[in-house]
C-alpha cells in the first residue's frame, strides 16, 4: 500500500501529520507546534498529546471534514475519487474548510 500524508494545519499554523498506511490512519501533533503554549488541539477529541491518534479507518474528526451530497457527487464525476477512498477525498478538498483546520497533501506546496 502507498502511504499518503496530509499537512494538518491549525488557523495558519502547523499543527502535525495524517497518515494512511498498510496499518489504517494516524495523526500526530507537531513536537513544535505542541511547544507553542498557544497551540489549541485541533479536536477535543483529540487533545494536544505526544501520542499519535490511530484508527483501522479515517479518524471521526477528519472523516467530518469530508464533503458530503453533491460536492462529494462532484468529486466523483470529476476527479474520478471513490466516495470510499476518505484519505483521497480529505486530500483533495480539505485545503480550504469553513473551520479552522485544513489539510494539505503533503507534496503540495503551501
Amino acid at each position: 500500500m502507498t502511504i499518503r500524508r496530509g499537512k494538518v494545519f491549525y488557523k495558519d499554523y502547523f499543527a502535525g501529520i495524517i497518515q494512511e498506511d498498510s496499518n489504517g490512519v494516524s495523526f500526530t501533533y507537531d513536537k513544535e507546534y505542541l511547544k507553542n503554549k498557544n497551540a489549541k488541539p485541533i479536536s477535543l477529541a483529540m487533545p494536544l498529546s505526544e501520542e499519535s491518534y490511530n484508527d483501522k479507518v479515517m479518524l471521526p474528526f477528519f472523516d467530518n471534514l469530508i464533503p458530503e451530497r453533491w460536492l462529494l457527487e462532484i468529486a466523483e464525476q470529476n476527479w474520478k475519487i471513490n466516495p470510499r477512498d476518505r484519505m483521497g477525498l480529505l486530500l483533495a478538498f480539505c485545503k480550504d474548510t469553513i473551520g479552522a483546520v485544513s489539510v494539505i497533501r503533503e507534496d503540495e506546496n503551501e
